[in-house]
């Protein structure tokens, strides 16, 4: 019989999914030999948070969330999704489309905000400090004019997301748990 994934279980999923992603697209848009090291280096990182993800110890076990932290959460990815469109278009007016990868980082970022209050975890903590300094250093870098900015951004990001999901850069401390 099968068992459901744990809400962190689920997360770190989704987490891994969404990095290997943002590799895997933007990787293609990198010269080479980057356009196709990175991508191999990115489906070897979620093959390995695969594994990990399927260990029974490989997440801390938690309480189950309050419904207040559920409102939070819808709220914060009810935001998120509006934010995607919205922040698109407002950057192709501004004449800067290139950045809109950036925006999307960013607000993926800024999303883990609330979460990390909401379900107790600070370990949401320095993946949204994590993915929002990628995404403000990737914007700085590419109004400063470095053409491959946004797509070498956007790859750090899905590797910041794949090394949360594979335990690799989830700190550990006696402060820092939760999923």
């Amino acid at each position: 019989m099968r068992t459901r994934p744990s809400g962190a279980r689920l997360g770190a999923l989704i987490a891994a999914i969404g990095g290997l992603s943002f590799v895997l697209v933007n990787a293609a848009t990198l010269p080479l030999p980057w356009s196709w090291i990175l991508p191999a280096l990115g489906a070897a990182a979620f093959l390995a948070a695969l594994v990990r993800l399927r260990r029974p110890d490989a997440l801390p076990a938690g309480t189950r969330p309050s419904r207040q932290a559920w409102r939070v959460y819808g709220l914060s990815v009810g935001l998120m999704i509006l934010a995607f469109p919205l922040g698109a278009w407002a950057l192709r007016r501004a004449g800067l489309p290139e950045v809109t990868i950036l925006w999307v980082i960013l607000v993926v970022g800024l999303h883990f905000w609330p979460f990390a209050r909401a379900f107790q975890a600070p370990v949401f903590r320095p993946l949204a400090v994590s993915l929002t300094g990628v995404a403000l250093a990737g914007i700085g870098a590419a109004l400063a004019g470095w053409p491959w900015a946004p797509a070498s951004a956007a790859v750090l990001a899905g590797f910041v997301l794949l090394g949360f999901s594979g335990g690799w850069l989830t700190l550990r401390s006696p402060h820092v748990t939760g999923a």
